[in-house]
Parts: structure tokens; C-alpha cells; sequence
């Protein structure tokens, strides 16, 4: 199903239950890009894409892409047969259980979760970039961790001849950026509680620039993957101008220098603003499946909250950065899904798919979590497509 048609029909479903006793999910907002007259909406306009960053350059299609999360960070929810005969829930210590065995088998999983056939996929759906978690341990693996350069290598390399963009996320720091299994390590919060640790991912970053900043396929490197909202903003931001210094002059100037918004996404107004920052976005991640709210919302409350985001995106990209969106996904609270048959529950997944990229499509680009893993379920991009929550084809 084509994007344009798949948006029709999405929210045609979504109105098709209305009439069955439903709200109407578009009650809220008649008009699912009336927002754009508005001045916030206006002013956030002048940030949509633009041909290598440029201010007032030609305006170009924005990043839809993907995310290859479970491929060079392990997340055991994604990825469980990794994990197999261990009881480790991250990455450190499924190395540190498996010893000397852990690099066959995180190379034998390294060479068939991703292929250049995916990358082949990918193209021929439409996409047009990809979003590649690594860690810090990616170019020089300390104990227990493997390193997974040549992979990034490949990647690149995958990309350019298909034609595709890449942005490099930095997705796990030393200590731990905010204590969950995807930094490489769960736990404590301790990334921003030793000077060393700070200066050991920038000094991570820079390996990335230096080995790839010139590459003609890379969009952007992004500095640090959701920093938990407890690591203290002066401290981030202090990170994130050290790390912009240090970066800028190594990449090309096209590459993005991508910043993660710590779940404080208007808690950056003023901040890199000027001249004299080039070609900086903020990354901000979009879930209604996690918090206390987002568990209590019905099928259709939940369509209209994610119509509602596009005030918070408009604010962001007029009064902050240009934005983009890294991280979104499919997945919805049992509340939200549990009352309804299957008919129903598709509905109401392609209403929610089509409120999204709406939104999304006003920003600099958008990737879904997560292109693939094993399990059928809205977390998995392949199987969306399939389904038919998500079009076929992004490019039309």
C-alpha cells in the first residue's frame, strides 16, 4: 500500500470506528496539519529539511528510516537467542558469562541479523536512511565487551551504494548514560558522576569522527543516546558543547551533529543557537506504552495524544533546533488494545501509524524502532509493513 493512500485509509478506519460508537479521533484536531498556521508551526517550517543543514537551502524529502537496534547493542528483548543458556540481561555480562566464547557467538549473530540483503529491503521499501546503534566499545572493546567496527564499515558501506543516509548513535557510554540493559550495561546511573567517564566518550566520539566523519554516506553522529532526565542538564550541555568543539572540525560540514533531548524536550530553548553552531539537531524519542499516563489511555485517547505531539514538535523546531524523531514505534498499553478484536486492533494501529508520520514527516526525519527482531509485534517494522499498520512504500 502506497504512503499517500496508506494515510487515507488509515484515517478512514479510524473514522469508520468513530461511526461504530467511537470518538472521533480527529475531535481534537479537525484537520491533522491545521497546526502548521500557526505561528510555532510557522516558525518551525523554516526548519524543515534542508540540503546538507543549510539555512534557507532547497528543501529535500526528510529522513524515514529505521532504526537496526539488537544488531550491534544487544537488548535481550529483541534478541533473546543470543542470550541463550545464560541468565545475563545485557550485553556486559553475557560477554563476561560467556568468556572466551563470547566473540563467535556475538560474531555469528553480528553476520545474520543484518545482511546486505536487509539493506537491499530497506531501499526497495522506500526508506531512505537508517539509524545504527553502537557502543562505546564499537572501535576498542575493553573487558568483557567485543568490538564490532568493521560492521560500521559494512554498514557505511551498504549505504552508499544503495543510495541511503546513516546516522551513527552513540547508544551506550561508559557508566552508563541512564542505567538501562541498551547503554551496554543495567544498573546505576554513573555516566555523569566521574569526570573520566565524560571524558572517555568524548574521546569515543572523536574515534568516530575521525574514522568516519568524512564518509559520504553519513548523515550525522548522534552524541548520546537518551541520557536519563537524572543526569544533571549543566552537565549534559557542558558534554554536548565539548563534544560539538571537537567533533565540527573532523566531519564533513553536511554531517550532523545530533543531540538527544533527556526527555526535557523544551528544556533546551537558547541552547547552540548562532552562527556559530552548524548543522545541529535535536533527537527527541516518542512512546505512548511506558509511563503511568500512557497505561491509562483508551484506543482512541491514545490516537488523539499522538495527534496532539505535533504543538510539542512545532515549539520545539521554533523556539530550540531543528528536531528529529529517532525513536517511535507501534506498541500500545494493554488499555488501549485489549477490548478490541483483531479488525479493530488493526484500525486502530494504522490510525495511530498515520497520526504519527504525519507529525513526524514536519521534522527533519523520523526512524522507527526497531526495523527487526524476532517476534511478530509492533515493535518490529518488517511486520508492521506486513500487516499493513505501516505503508509498503515511503517514497511516493
Amino acid at each position: 500500500m502506497e504512503r499517500r493512500q496508506f494515510l487515507k485509509t488509515a484515517l478512514g478506519g479510524a473514522m469508520g470506528l468513530a461511526a461504530a460508537g467511537w470518538p472521533h479521533p480527529l475531535a481534537a484536531q479537525t484537520n491533522p496539519l491545521a497546526a502548521q498556521t500557526n505561528p510555532l508551526a510557522a516558525a518551525a517550517a523554516a526548519a524543515a529539511p534542508a540540503e546538507n543543514g543549510g539555512a534557507g537551502a532547497k528543501v529535500n524529502v526528510p529522513l524515514r528510516g529505521v532504526n537496526l537496534g539488537g544488531w550491534l547493542v544487544l537488548e535481550k528483548w529483541m534478541v533473546g537467542e543470543v542470550f541463550q543458556g545464560t541468565t545475563a540481561s545485557d550485553e556486559y555480562t553475557l560477554c563476561q558469562m560467556l568468556g572466551d566464547q563470547a566473540q563467535s557467538r556475538l560474531e555469528k549473530h553480528r553476520q545474520t541479523f543484518i545482511t546486505a540483503e536487509d539493506f537491499r529491503w530497506i531501499k526497495a521499501c522506500g526508506l531512505n536512511a537508517v539509524r545504527l546503534p553502537v557502543g562505546y566499545w564499537a572501535l576498542e572493546a575493553p573487558q568483557p565487551y567485543v568490538a564490532c567496527g568493521p560492521y560500521i564499515d559494512f554498514a557505511l558501506a551498504q549505504c552508499q551504494q544503495l543510495g541511503l543516509k546513516l546516522l551513527l548513535d552513540l547508544h551506550g557510554a561508559p557508566g552508563s548514560q541512564n542505567g538501562w540493559d541498551h547503554s551496554g550495561r543495567g544498573g546505576a546511573v554513573e555516566w555523569p558522576n566521574d569526570p573520566k567517564n565524560i571524558a572517555g566518550t568524548l574521546q569515543v566520539l572523536e574515534d568516530f569522527a575521525r574514522h568516519f566523519g568524512q564518509h559520504p554516506a553519513l548523515y550525522g553522529i548522534e552524541l548520546l543516546n537518551e541520557p536519563r532526565d537524572v543526569v544533571p542538564l549543566p552537565i549534559l550541555q557542558e558534554f554536548y558543547l565539548a563534544a560539538y568543539a571537537r567533533l565540527r572540525p573532523l566531519v564533513s560540514p553536511g554531517v550532523a551533529i545530533v543531540m538527544h533531548d533527556s526527555f526535557r524536550s523544551l528544556a533546551w530553548k537558547g541552547f547552540m543557537h548562532g552562527p556559530e553552531w552548524q548543522n545541529v539537531i535535536l533527537d527527541t524519542h516518542l512512546y505512548q506504552c511506558f509511563d503511568p499516563r500512557s497505561k491509562a489511555r483508551n484506543a482512541m485517547e491514545q490516537i488523539c495524544f499522538a495527534q496532539d505531539r505535533q504543538a510539542m514538535l512545532a515549539e520545539m523546531q521554533a523556539t530550540e533546533l531543528p528536531a528529529l524523531v529517532g525513536e517511535w514505534s507501534l506498541s500500545l498499553p494493554n488499555k488501549a488494545t485489549k477490548p478490541l478484536s483483531e479488525f479493530q486492533r488493526d484500525a486502530l494501529l494504522r490510525s495511530y501509524a498515520g497520526a504519527q508520520l504525519l507529525n513526524y514527516e514536519s521534522t527533519r526525519g523520523w526512524f522507527f524502532w526497531s526495523y527487526k527482531m524476532h517476534g511478530e509485534t509492533p515493535w518490529n517494522f518488517r511486520h508492521c509493513v506486513e500487516r499493513g499498520w505501516l505503508p509498503s512504500r515511503f517514497d511516493v
